[in-house]
């Protein structure tokens, strides 16, 4: 389906367990390359809707000087948002279960932005879906953390664990796109490169 593809090296830049998965259910041939130390920080007056797009053009940028010619970067970044904050990854159990207490009972949004890079071209976009939690009791919350320990989680959760199985009500828009990467979106964008 994508044979248009064959002639780039796709190169993940993500150590994300999550993301390797859902580009590798496209089925194309990539490799995982990630540097170390890229910086994730955003300018404070950026809008919430964009911080996500600007993050994963930022770690695009630190492959700039790196990209060979048939090189296809792809970088991401995601984030929680709740009334218009963002809620990154938390910082130990208590963070975590702060922000689950966040969460709880009412609607946030998950937002990734992608950025597609070669050496000549750079396409940017974000994709955002709408999930709602149950109230969530405390014995659930502590549970979660102390068992999953989603430290490295935007929001402090994994909707495919857990906390995604008893907690999550509703969810409108794309599923894949809360686990990390909006590979719908990928896929269409793949399909004009």
């Amino acid at each position: 389906m994508l044979e248009n593809l064959e002639k780039y090296h796709i190169i993940l830049a993500s150590n994300s367990p999550r993301r390797r998965e859902l580009l590798g259910g496209l089925g194309i041939k990539f490799e995982v390359k990630v540097l170390p130390d890229i910086e994730e920080s955003y300018p404070d007056d950026l809008s919430v809707s964009q911080i996500a797009e600007f993050i994963a053009k930022e770690k695009a940028e630190a492959y700039r000087n790196q990209i060979a010619d048939n090189d296809l970067i792809i970088t991401a970044d995601t984030i929680v948002i709740a009334d218009d904050e963002v809620m990154g990854k938390p910082v130990d159990a208590a963070d975590a279960t702060r922000m689950l207490h966040r969460l709880s009972g009412r609607a946030h949004q998950v937002t990734t932005g992608v950025c597609l890079t070669t050496k000549t071209q750079q396409r940017r976009f974000s994709v955002t879906t709408d999930v709602t939690f149950k109230q969530l009791s405390d014995e659930e919350i502590q549970y979660y953390v102390e068992t999953y320990r989603p430290f490295d989680k935007a929001g402090a959760y994994g909707i495919q664990e857990w906390i995604g199985y008893v907690g999550c009500i509703g969810l409108h828009g794309s599923y894949y796109n809360v686990m990390g990467l909006p590979v719908q979106r990928i896929y269409s964008e793949l399909l004009t490169l």
